[in-house]
């Protein structure tokens, strides 16, 4: 199969996972929005920090380096697996027992059962992480998409169970251990690599120190992504955790869908051409306009019509976190370009570079959440819009040195799909406010929206916007243009 061909059928079956799965967490979420309060989502969004630094150390470095490797043998593959399993061990029992601390810095006792009990999350899902890696190489994302959609629809389907029956918090805690645990397996079931009784120190240290530098990375990336919910944890009410948690999760809906359904069929593909820079920047270019050309528009109008979604989705004890959502579409909108332009420093192999942007990027994090904590929470999610826009210049720097795609030529490239979205936006925002804001919120959610998306499109086909033609093309014929 041609890369052309490899690439497409990748993205249509990511696609199909990020769809299939966050169709099936949106439900789910939905759900027990409706059962739970907020301040149960809350107290799960205090530990998230703790979750995502596990599952990065265990997924962010190594595997990535086995999917960067132009070759790789048995010998690589198990060293990375038994590697990853012990660390898994020695990294539960450190959560188990630094847990007590948790509860004592946001206040909440029950965290600690809940810390312990979470974090066995680590050690099952390391024991499918090379299988990932490996299938991710490969390109056969049909079959991670024929798994992750029935782990997920189980894992949810008791999350609501035990909802229903009155387990509060430890619904969300058994579902997402349910769902790990599932898609585990199956990756066992049908994956056809097993791991062989090697471990090869030479190898080991190929990967280590490719990874390792991409690990800290990661881990810098999570603890301050996180920062905002711990800030908030430790001087707001959990309810104000669940709102901000809600709020962002809504807001990675779109980005999710495209944004890492693309992120995880490109990093591979990058990694077959990294040495052809003409032809990678032509694909990186091609696919950051594809994907803007989604993200923005459903961002934009999501952030227009948010009061009535949120009320129609999960009643009104959901709408304080209305003006969070909204202003965190905008930090949504650049997430694509972050990804790409970071991906392009990986398949390069210069990870170290990765990790000294991400150190500037966690300073002036940091100095933002200093400044912006003394006006309250909305001045920390504005905050986190300005971080966004300076993160995207931090990001272009050296991406635009390897490929020749510099910070002012991408932009040039994606203002008018940015200002046809806002444009579109407001047209949708003053009908809404004039002629919807009477009706039924599902009624109002069905004009808004389509009429934003007959706006969109049609000015889009009228402008001759390239990335239409190229998305239609995907779509339909399953090959895009050149």
């Amino acid at each position: 199969m041609s890369l052309r061909r490899r690439a497409t059928s990748g993205f249509v079956w990511t696609f199909a996972q990020q769809f299939g799965n966050q169709l099936v967490n949106f439900i789910v979420s939905v759900i027990l929005a409706r059962i739970l309060l907020p301040a149960e989502f809350g107290l799960i969004g205090m530990i998230a920090v703790f979750i995502a630094m596990g599952n990065t150390l265990l997924n962010t470095g190594l595997p990535q380096s086995l999917i960067r490797s132009k070759e790789t043998a048995e010998e690589d593959y198990s060293t990375i697996f038994y590697f990853n399993l012990i660390a898994s061990i020695i990294l539960y029992i450190t959560i188990f027992l630094l847990a007590p601390f948790i509860a004592t810095f946001y206040d909440q006792p029950i965290l600690t059962q809940i810390v312990r009990v979470y974090s066995s999350t680590f050690i099952i899902s390391a024991f499918g992480a090379v299988q990932v890696a490996k299938l991710t190489k490969e390109m056969d994302f049909r079959r991670q998409t024929l798994i992750a959609i029935p782990a997920g629809t189980l894992g949810g389907a008791i999350g609501i169970f035990m909802a229903y029956r009155g387990y509060g918090v430890w619904s969300l805690v058994w579902s997402s251990i349910f769902t790990i645990a599932m898609n585990t397996g199956l990756l066992w079931i049908f994956s056809t690599w097993r791991p062989s009784w090697i471990f090869n120190y030479s190898k080991f240290k190929d990967h280590f120190n490719f990874g390792y530098k991409l690990t800290l990375s990661g881990l810098l990336d999570k603890i301050f992504n996180n920062l905002f919910i711990i800030v908030i944890g430790k001087f707001f009410s959990p309810a104000q955790v669940g709102f901000y948690t809600r709020a962002e999760t809504m807001k990675q809906l779109p980005v999710t869908n495209i944004s890492n359904a693309l992120n995880k069929v490109t990093y591979p593909l990058f990694a077959v051409i990294q040495d052809d820079d003409l032809r990678l920047k032509n694909v990186y270019r091609k696919l950051m306009k594809m994907v803007l050309f989604v993200v923005a528009p459903s961002l934009v109008f999501l952030a227009v019509l948010a009061e009535p979604t949120f009320r129609y989705l999960f009643t009104e004890k959901w709408l304080p976190a209305v003006p969070y959502f909204q202003i965190l579409c905008a930090t949504g909108i650049l997430y694509p370009l972050h990804a790409y332009n970071l991906n392009i420093l990986k398949v390069k192999g210069r990870s170290d570079l990765f990790l000294k942007l991400e150190v500037v990027k966690k300073i002036i994090i940091v100095s933002a959440v200093i400044i912006a904590l003394q006006f309250g929470i909305l001045a920390l999610l504005y905050g986190q819009v300005i971080i966004s826009v300076l993160a995207f210049f931090i990001n272009s720097y050296y991406s635009g040195k390897f490929i020749n795609y510099p910070a002012a030529q991408q932009i040039k490239d994606i203002i008018p799909i940015l200002v046809l979205s806002v444009i579109a936006g407001g047209i949708v925002w003053f009908l809404d406010t004039i002629f919807f804001n009477e009706v039924l919120d599902l009624i109002r959610i069905l004009l808004g929206g389509v009429t934003g998306l007959l706006l969109y499109l049609g000015i889009s086909y009228l402008l001759k916007f390239k990335s239409l033609f190229e998305l239609t093309n995907l779509i339909i014929k399953n090959d895009p243009r050149n």
